[in-house]
């Protein structure tokens, strides 16, 4: 594609990891592996919550839709790099670009103000245990999970048009493996500098509003757990709320690094690195975290496999009854 004003009809040229051969079939079977556990662990979760109603709760209810997100979130990404592993050419459409962009966006903001709602529902549970479920109605929760969504598309929006609509015409090579928005912006052949300071203000408000919901419920929720003098009691309380922690925790720290820090403090290269952490390995450690960790989704499992045991060995015995009968 030869230099020059972007257009509609333009294409963007993914840079990727590596032209190396090897590397490239390599992180090919890696990615794909990865997105394969994602679907398959995130698919699971929502079959699992929707299938056992001792997980109708308000907490299962928004970890279903974290699981939703993460398949949307990899699903943005991933496919279009697993083609680009295999391609000569690793180009994506102008249009193309702008909806991975938009869509990228969008999961990841929504994501962070669920992960507020979930902090938020983990307080009431603990710190309000008695008002949890008027606190905690399936209408607040449906309001909740609603909110998450406008505002991530919303905010998704406006980093969209931001950086669509200025041109790119010194080189249409992202020195990224997706459409993202810092290697974006190092396209432009105009002044950035409003664009930068109007997505490190959107991406800082969502940070800020959700990390500060999330640190308020936490510390309120610790400061109750060490009023409890029984050392079961603490345990109990403190594994309510643990796998959402570690969850909070690798997407945070991944995001902050991202989009906290100023550009010249890390290289694009660096970004290429943290992007694969957050965009691609985290969606599909969610279901890990909260099935390893979790001692309700933990006996679910244990009840579906047993329910599923009971079936197969009733439908065996149907079969073999049936021809023993023919016989």
């Amino acid at each position: 594609m030869s230099e020059g004003n972007g257009s509609m009809g333009s294409d963007f040229i993914l840079v990727g990891f590596t032209d190396q051969y090897t590397f490239q079939m390599l992180s090919f079977l890696f990615f794909s592996a990865v997105y394969i556990f994602t679907i398959v662990g995130n698919l699971g979760m929502i079959v699992l919550i929707r299938i056992d109603t001792r997980l109708h709760t308000p907490i299962y209810f928004f970890l279903s839709h974290l699981s939703l997100l993460d398949i949307c979130y990899s699903s943005t990404i991933v496919p279009k790099t697993l083609v680009n592993f295999l391609a000569g050419r690793k180009t994506i459409s102008f249009a193309g670009c702008t909806t991975q962009l938009f869509f990228f966006a969008a999961c990841a903001t929504t994501e962070s103000y669920l992960l507020a709602a979930m902090a938020y529902d983990r307080y009431v549970a603990v710190c309000k245990l008695l008002l949890y479920t008027v606190v905690m109605c399936q209408n607040v929760c449906e309001r909740l999970l609603a909110g998450a969504y406008v505002i991530g598309v919303m905010s998704s929006a406006i980093h969209t048009v931001s950086i669509f609509h200025l041109p790119f015409c010194h080189s249409h090579k992202i020195n990224h493996f997706f459409c993202d928005g810092p290697p974006l912006l190092t396209l432009a052949c105009s002044d950035t500098n409003f664009n930068e300071r109007l997505l490190f203000a959107v991406v800082g408000f969502n940070i800020l509003i959700t990390t500060a919901v999330i640190l308020a419920s936490y510390l309120s929720v610790l400061t109750t757990v060490l009023s409890i003098h029984t050392t079961g009691g603490r345990c109990k309380a403190f594994s309510t709320y643990a796998s959402h922690l570690a969850t909070v925790t690798l997407f945070y720290r991944s995001s902050l690094f991202m989009y906290s820090c100023p550009s010249s403090s890390h290289s694009l290269d660096q970004d290429k690195v943290v992007s694969v952490l957050y965009s691609v390995t985290i969606p599909m450690l969610n279901p890990l975290i909260y099935s390893m960790r979790n001692k309700e989704v933990k006996d679910a499992l244990r009840r579906t496999r047993s329910r599923l045991h009971s079936s197969w060995c009733q439908w065996n015995q149907v079969v073999q009854s049936q021809q023993i009968q023919y016989r």
